[in-house]
């Protein structure tokens, strides 16, 4: 078993990919610690909690990524999950269509392959010339609260997807109560009230998003800006990714800009921080571009050959739609951004990346 004190260390002078852009002497190290979070649930002293939430933030700081182990989300439930989530995309294509994903506010529904390009752009005439050129090669279908008078989810029919869901609203909310979890512990290690978020993410305004990257050949990912899903930042305060053993997440070093594979560590999960919460902490806390890449393919001939599928969950957390997100106590004397309302931000930043 890992411990908790195990670690990633990834050098960055990738010579022979050609990726290097210092000498192997002058590259930092890119680290993404392993962490043990059962220490923090499970802790008796808050001198306990102290410890681990100072590791949680010290790796947001340095490289906004961490491994979470002993997170509290039994494998099986994970495991059901992935199940269920397979079983909804190997539904016919035309069942699918019917729950099409319509609107930026809401954010629910299925998203078809090529209809998202993510992207750091916010210019929505620049987004939609990056879609038309190398759009990202995957689908998904996205979940929000199933509460909501106003935005409501697109369900298959129980007899198209069985137990779908059910599982999926189990699951979105473990991811919640992990989050806030995680959210208490940030709010330790910046020094404030352990409670200090919790009535600013109670509303569960969270998107649980389902990824299929379907197998393609290779060659249709050699265009230039081709990637299963294109580099970017998350939008909100953290991200929950659950993956499979294929891989092909890949973290931006800050200091290089070489991209760094974020190898899958059966029973973890990655955990990221968001655009919101980096902007709340003014940038103390680190937001890192990531990507997904498509791992090495399977000859089919002498020229060509094709990709594995893979499979991910991603739940990505968010403040409060009401929320103000305005620079954080103890988090520098100069503010770098003006107070946003969260509902503002994120709604805008979907309505640009998708067509």
């Amino acid at each position: 078993m890992l411990s908790f004190r195990a670690s990633i260390f990834i050098r960055t002078g990738l010579k022979n990919r050609g990726l290097a852009t210092v000498s192997d002497a002058q590259a930092p190290s890119f680290r993404i610690p392993l962490i043990d979070f059962s220490r923090f649930r499970n802790a008796t002293a808050a001198s306990e909690k102290k410890e681990v939430a100072l590791e949680v933030v010290s790796a947001f700081k340095e490289s906004g990524f961490i491994y979470l182990s002993g997170h509290g989300i039994p494998a099986l439930t994970i495991q059901n999950a992935f199940a269920k989530s397979a079983e909804f995309f190997r539904m016919p294509t035309d069942v699918k269509d019917k729950l099409a994903w319509e609107d930026p506010r809401s954010n629910r529904g299925y998203v078809k392959i090529g209809r998202e390009r993510v992207t750091q752009s916010t210019d929505a005439a620049e987004i939609a010339a990056l879609r038309e050129k190398a759009p990202d090669f995957k689908e998904t279908m996205e979940i929000g609260r199933d509460w909501d008078s106003a935005w409501k989810n697109q369900w298959p029919a129980e007899a198209d997807a069985p137990e779908f869901k059910q599982t999926m609203l189990g699951f979105f909310q473990q991811c919640h109560e992990l989050h806030v979890h995680v959210m208490r512990s940030i709010a330790i290690g910046l020094e404030l009230e352990e409670s200090f978020f919790d009535e600013k993410i109670q509303e569960q305004c969270h998107n649980l998003r389902l990824l299929s990257y379907p197998p393609i050949k290779r060659a249709l990912l050699d265009n230039e800006g081709q990637a299963r899903a294109g580099a970017h930042s998350d939008y909100g305060t953290l991200t929950l990714l659950f993956q499979d053993s294929v891989g092909g997440l890949e973290a931006k070093n800050p200091h290089t800009g070489v991209f760094i594979p974020a190898t899958p560590i059966p029973g973890t999960i990655v955990v990221n921080v968001g655009d919101l919460l980096a902007r709340w902490s003014n940038d103390v806390l680190r937001s890192t571009l990531h990507r997904v890449v498509a791992p090495a393919a399977k000859p089919l001939n002498a020229q060509e050959a094709i990709t594995p599928a893979r499979q991910s969950i991603a739940f990505f957390c968010n403040p409060n739609f009401t929320a103000e997100i305005a620079c954080l106590p103890n988090c520098g004397k100069e503010v770098k951004y003006p107070p946003i309302n969260t509902e503002a931000y994120i709604v805008g930043r979907l309505a640009a990346t998708y067509s």
